[in-house]
C-alpha cells in the first residue's frame, strides 16, 4: 500500500511538472512573438527603432523627467542621429532634461556608446561620448 502511494505521488508530481512546463513554454513563445522589432520605424513613426533597447537603460528612459519620442519627430531625429554617427544603432530617442531638447542614445559598431543631442528645431547640436554628459539629476527621482 505504501509503495502504491509513493508511485501515485511520483506520477502526480511528474504530471504537474509537465503541465507547468507546457504553461511556461507557451508563455515564453507568446512573449517571443510579441517582442519589439529591431527594424527602422514604420512610416507612422510610432515605435522606437534600432537595437530594441540593447544598451544601458534599455529602450525606456532612465529618468522620470524624460519621455520617449514618437511620431514624425522620432523619424526625423533617428535619421539625423544616424547621419551624425554613421553605422551606429539607436538604443532609444527621448526628450532631454539636460542641455538639449532631445537626445538619441546609440551604440557604435565598436560597442562604444554615444549620445546625440538636438535642439528644439530637431537639429544636431553635439555628439557626446557615453550616455550623456552634464545633465542635472531630477529634483524628484
Amino acid at each position: 500500500m505504501n509503495t502504491q502511494r509513493k508511485t501515485a505521488g511520483a506520477i502526480g508530481l511528474l504530471a504537474a511538472g509537465a503541465v507547468a512546463g507546457g504553461i511556461l513554454a507557451s508563455t515564453l513563445g507568446a512573449s517571443a512573438a510579441s517582442t519589439t522589432p529591431t527594424s527602422p520605424p514604420s512610416a507612422s513613426g510610432s515605435g522606437q527603432p534600432g537595437a530594441g533597447g540593447h544598451g544601458p537603460g534599455g529602450a525606456q528612459p532612465m529618468r522620470n523627467d524624460e519621455k520617449l519620442v514618437t511620431g514624425t519627430n522620432l523619424t526625423t531625429l533617428t535619421a539625423a542621429a544616424q547621419k551624425a554617427v554613421p553605422g551606429a544603432t539607436i538604443i532609444r530617442v527621448e526628450t532631454d532634461a539636460g542641455d538639449g531638447v532631445y537626445e538619441a542614445h546609440m551604440k557604435k559598431a565598436d560597442g562604444s556608446l554615444v549620445t546625440v543631442k538636438f535642439d528644439k528645431d530637431l537639429k544636431v547640436t553635439k555628439v557626446e561620448q557615453g550616455m550623456g554628459q552634464g545633465d542635472p539629476r531630477p529634483a524628484n527621482p
